[in-house]
């Protein structure tokens, strides 16, 4: 149902690592990139994510209650992504681990404030 995810950056440059080094473990990488954006994914597949500079020139501010969700294969991956977010310039907003019985996440923010998070649907054993 979702096309893409756009979130906006004040410096392109360091959200393109960050997200490149998130892109790069999910399998995938830049689809299209211009002077003001980047955007991650794989045309005619899953959603992707963008990243912008502000067309109004106005700076870049997170939204409240705003998160995106990026879908692991499996735990290992979820903590694998939680630990590049980190290292990139990101901040924790919730280690690794299960929320429910099928549910296992962790949440993140990227350089400008951004909430993600990266997740797993299943039973306990297949998470």
């Amino acid at each position: 149902m979702i096309g893409y995810v756009t979130l906006g950056t004040n410096d392109l440059a360091r959200g393109a690592a960050f997200y490149d080094a998130l892109a790069a473990e999910l399998g995938t990488g830049r689809m299209m990139e211009w002077d003001q954006a980047i955007a991650w994914g794989t045309p005619g597949g899953s959603a992707g994510i963008g990243l912008t500079l502000p067309f109004d020139g106005q700076p870049a501010t997170v939204g409240n209650g705003v998160m995106v969700a990026l879908e692991a294969k499996d735990a290992a991956q979820v903590d694998r992504l939680h630990a590049i977010a980190l290292a990139h310039g990101g901040t924790c907003e919730g280690a690794p681990g299960p929320r429910g019985e099928t549910f296992y996440a962790a949440y993140f923010r990227d350089p400008d404030g951004n909430k993600l998070n990266a997740f797993v649907m299943g039973a306990p054993g297949d998470a």
